[in-house]
């Protein structure tokens, strides 16, 4: 396969994949900002950036791989562009109480895809997956679900993440805990039990 750019992306190819992929990259986008305004934004000159740049895409992933890593890089831009701004504190997270509520909904997935698939039956139960984990991310509770994708999606570090939620690091090793241990209870009864599939 040729690593070259190539600049001859179907524009309404592009127009249909970028339509089909926005509901996603809004559910992204608000799983990590919690302001549907701030979402809108970001997915918003996502789509900008993608038709402005579809000739630099060089095709050694796939396009929804490449739209949902601009998309981060917007999250990223929207969480330093109101990181100052005051916001209104969060309903305190029920820990102990809500984990009935972390096992039910699916929507599409959540993580980027491998660049080239060669089973279509291993391709469709990794959609599935990622459906059931992002349904698990959407029912933790705000802070932890918030602390868990600043670290593993946009990949920020401990002191940036800290310092944006006004935690102290051990509040934020708690967090990180609490929310992989319900991540772990959740993929185990909806995914990886016999019968959940």
């Amino acid at each position: 396969m040729s690593t070259a750019p190539q600049a001859s992306i179907d524009p309404q190819g592009l127009g249909r994949c970028l339509a089909a992929l926005r509901p996603t990259l809004l559910r992204l986008a608000q799983l990590q900002l919690r302001n549907h305004a701030w979402a809108e934004d970001a997915v918003s000159e996502t789509v900008l950036a993608v038709l402005q740049g579809a000739q630099r895409f060089n095709r050694t992933s796939q396009l929804k791989t490449w739209i949902v890593g601009i998309l981060k890089h917007k999250v990223l831009d929207q969480l330093r562009q109101h990181m100052r701004e005051p916001t209104a504190p969060a309903a305190a997270d029920d820990d102990e109480n809500e984990l009935e509520h972390l096992l039910f909904k699916q929507d599409g997935h959540f993580r980027e895809l491998p660049d080239e698939w060669t089973d279509p039956c291993a391709e469709l139960q990794r959609e599935q997956f990622f459906s059931v984990l992002e349904a698990c991310l959407e029912y933790l509770p705000n802070k932890q679900g918030r602390v868990f994708l600043m670290r593993e999606w946009l990949q920020l570090d401990s002191s940036a993440i800290c310092r944006e939620l006004g935690i102290a690091p051990t509040n934020l090793w708690v967090m990180l805990h609490r929310a992989r241990l319900r991540l772990r209870e959740c993929l185990q009864i909806r995914w990886f039990t016999p019968h959940a599939r």
